[in-house]
């Protein structure tokens, strides 16, 4: 079965064309500015160069018809008609507390996650342009909306609760809904298979750690904490978000610069986070570089951010009664092998061990702890569009 997985953002548009079978990527590709100008399409079939088009995109439907005739093309493309595409998967990021799992899309599907709109704002809305627009391109094939925070939806309550009046949850469903959860599901299952181990008699933390960065407890399979929050801004310190701060700051700071609490948003979710605390960069690699020509402030940076995934990881091994496997994952959790050192040396206490030849490969599967460790430490590749199509196929076949 072929599968079309969609990631649609308010100008952009990431498309990859999966053989469910073989686990192929037939073509992939990206829509940049759409309706901005100096639009462009960039797609790459299995076995061809990559091919840019710079071509007006007005809106979200003309993107998708677009990536239709790059998939068509005579001479490079990955199938001959669209008769060839089984189904369209598509990435929304807030489902709310109506989606606990993939589903069929229909015109209920679309009116609950448009409900769901004030819950992400920035990313909801352009997910259902994407969705709008392969069904008015592709009236006949199946479509599913893959929620990211659909795996988090088993979260006990005391897990999501937040301490504010309660008369909050009830009105506007404020509580932890928790992001990535794509990610943490596939990571999950696929370090339970390496280790030949049942998901359902396992207990995993998952550190996806990007620009963007979550940790999640699995046991037996279900999510019982996670890091982010209402947003993706609470939990760890990331690329260029603060992760949690003292809510009080953001009314001491507004008054102090005489900014408002937009502005404040913005600082939080775009200037704090590793780029703010080192004044030099969201890129670990840049840090890494600084830090070892001796710059304190990366040097800091890189101290505060391990320590801070450290703890979350302590806490779930607390919320679990214990943990079989510790896994990386994501940007930084699959390439970075000082990060992850300097994290897991948190937990020599445990008698986890990091063998450093190991820890130094990137981007692979591998087990980096020592064979004496009692506790597994991995690195995992996510692969957040294989797993949209897995999902989809399993509703559709």
């Amino acid at each position: 079965m072929n599968v079309l997985v969609i990631n649609c953002g308010s100008s952009s548009l990431k498309y990859q064309l999966i053989n469910s079978d073989s686990k192929e990527v037939l073509a992939k590709g990206l829509c940049e500015r759409i309706g901005i100008e100096g639009s462009a399409i960039t797609n790459q079939s299995k076995g061809c160069d990559k091919i840019t088009k710079e071509i007006p995109m007005p809106d979200h439907k003309k993107a998708v018809e677009l990536v239709i005739e790059a998939l068509t093309d005579e001479k490079t493309g990955a199938i001959k008609s669209l008769s060839e595409i089984d189904a369209v998967g598509h990435r929304v990021v807030h489902g709310g507390e109506k989606f606990a799992e993939a589903v069929l899309i229909d015109d209920d599907v679309i009116k609950a996650i448009e409900e769901c709109n004030d819950l992400a704002p920035l990313h909801n809305p352009a997910n259902l342009f994407g969705i709008s627009a392969c069904k008015a391109l592709m009236p006949q094939v199946k479509m599913v909306p893959v929620f990211d925070t659909a795996f988090h939806q088993t979260m006990p309550s005391k897990a999501y609760l937040y301490g504010i009046p309660y008369e909050y949850y009830e009105k506007y469903r404020v509580r932890r809904y928790g992001f990535h959860g794509t990610s943490h599901s596939f990571v999950s299952k696929r370090t339970a298979e390496i280790l030949g181990r049942d998901i359902n008699n396992f207990k995993v933390i998952v550190c996806h750690l990007g620009n963007g960065a979550s940790i999640s407890a699995v046991l037996n399979g279900k999510c019982v904490d996670t890091s982010m929050g209402l947003t993706p801004l609470e939990g760890l310190i990331m690329g260029t978000r603060s992760g949690d701060i003292d809510p009080a700051i953001i009314e001491f700071i507004c008054k102090k610069e005489n900014i408002s609490v937009e502005d404040m948003n913005t600082i939080l979710n775009k200037k704090s986070g590793v780029l703010g605390l080192s004044g030099i960069s969201s890129d670990f690699r840049d840090l890494l570089s600084a830090s070892e020509e001796g710059n304190k402030r990366a040097t800091d940076t890189l101290d505060t951010y391990s320590y801070h995934v450290a703890k979350y990881i302590g806490s779930y091994i607390t919320a679990m009664n214990g943990v079989d496997a510790i896994v990386f994952t994501a940007g930084v959790g699959e390439n970075n092998a000082s990060v992850r050192k300097s994290v897991m040396e948190y937990f020599k206490y445990l008698g986890i061990e990091i063998d450093d030849e190991k820890n130094k490969i990137r981007g692979e599967e591998i087990e980096i702890s020592t064979e004496s460790s009692p506790i597994k430490v991995m690195v995992v590749p996510t692969n957040e569009e294989l797993a949209i199509c897995e999902e989809t196929v399993a509703l559709v076949k």
